[in-house]
């Protein structure tokens, strides 16, 4: 679990990061690659590597503890959940405008 929350805080703030975090990240948490598959081509120690994943880890925790991106785009998800679950028990007409509403940004208020 804690692997997804890195990705999601990658996805939100690895832009914020230095290229070489930002790749070593990527490539462990997006690609899978093993440590020694990242220090390799760099010509550095896995223990550099691994030195460096857990700097940027901690940074893109401050991150998120000072802007909440991550956070408020989980919430959005869950919301779309429930929005979700309600739209599928509706018959099919008002489903259908409720989505069409939705997606055009109004509400049927």
């Amino acid at each position: 679990m804690k692997d997804l929350q890195y990705v999601l805080l990658l996805d939100c703030y690895g832009s914020l990061l230095t290229e070489r975090q930002r790749a070593l990240l990527d490539g462990y948490y997006n690609e899978d690659l093993s440590l020694a598959e990242l220090a390799e081509p760099l010509g550095i120690s896995r223990q550099a590597v691994h030195d460096s994943i857990r700097r940027g880890e901690h940074q893109l925790e401050q991150y998120e503890a000072q802007m909440g991106i991550a956070q408020r785009l989980r919430e959005c998800r869950a919301q779309f959940e429930i929005i979700e679950a309600l739209c599928s028990a509706l018959p099919e007409p008002q489903a259908a405008k409720i989505i069409a509403a939705a997606q055009k940004g109004k509400t049927l208020l």
